[in-house]
């Protein structure tokens, strides 16, 4: 499924405009200013936590099923898992952030499922490691290199498979268990940027001027099963949209480019940006996932 920028309906002004000295710390006027002097706009959602450690962009987060750590990857070679203790209450701590150390290559994408990982890089290999959640140690398992450009966006789907998008312009199904390539899907004529499942549908963002300007796709239900779109877009915003009117509900502010955004469980969903930062936010009420059908 391919969505025009036109179907869009955005109510720029609808939307405060952020403080860029706050952003800094440097605003003077305080409560008087005139701009947003707030990570967010909107209604529905709130920011819970800010968690710093990597040194450049992330390029994946994931929360496997079952497990209290969040994984993260970055632009500065390395896997971060951090620590949670409840689903509301994320805290960093020395002694509970463990790091994998240098990968061989860039990750440009990663997502987890139960003990694998699986990793996109940038020379366009698919990489899967067993993980050991109890030591947070990992194994190599497969590798495999069908794409001819970065993998940027992974996500699981039904009966084994997995996903991947990629600067060449295509889609490629993967069984996720030999980690053998099943199908290619070709029609965008740029990079593939983002994939994501969303009720039964597969959408995909690219450079060819489908959801234009749009880095990164995630979709989620909200308390109502109302289906949402987050998409990540190069002005340092994500936008929160109702489906299927593409009626904007609000909208996240970030300091660099949000490059990543993933949904945990019970209303949770995360983005990484360029500075290395990752956000942990939550709907209000009890919303449903919708990350993989």
């Amino acid at each position: 499924m391919t969505i025009a920028s036109s179907d869009i309906h955005s109510d720029i002004q609808a939307q405060p405009k952020q403080c860029k000295y706050w952003v800094t710390g440097n605003c003077v006027h305080g409560d008087k200013c005139k701009d947003l002097h707030s990570w967010f706009s909107g209604s529905g959602f709130t920011l819970l936590r800010k968690l710093e450690g990597h040194t450049k962009a992330i390029t994946g987060i994931s929360l496997p099923s079952g497990s209290d750590k969040l994984y993260s990857c970055s632009k500065d070679k390395s896997i971060r898992a951090w620590d949670s203790h409840t689903g509301q209450a994320w805290k960093l701590q020395t002694e509970a952030e463990f790091s994998f150390g240098l990968l061989p290559g860039l990750v440009c994408s990663m997502v987890l499922d139960d003990d694998k990982l699986f990793a996109g890089m940038e020379d366009g290999s698919l990489l899967m490691w067993k993980l050991n959640l109890e030591t947070v140690t990992l194994e190599a398992v497969e590798k495999r290199k069908e794409h001819n450009g970065a993998i940027c966006s992974l996500v699981l789907g039904s009966n084994n498979r997995l996903y991947s998008g990629s600067r060449d312009g295509t889609i490629r199904v993967w069984d996720r268990q030999n980690l053998q390539c099943l199908h290619t899907l070709y029609g965008h004529t740029r990079d593939v940027m983002a994939v994501i499942l969303l009720d039964n549908y597969l959408l995909s963002a690219s450079l060819d001027n489908t959801l234009k300007g749009f880095i990164a796709l995630c979709g989620i239900h909200d308390a109502e099963d109302k289906p949402i779109l987050l998409c990540s877009c190069n002005d340092n915003t994500v936008r929160l949209y109702d489906l299927p009117s593409f009626t904007e509900r609000g909208r996240i502010y970030s300091k660099r480019e949000v490059e990543v955004i993933e949904i945990g469980r019970d209303g949770l969903f995360f983005t990484g940006d360029a500075s290395g930062e990752i956000s942990v936010w939550k709907l209000l009420g009890d919303p449903c996932e919708c990350n993989s059908t």
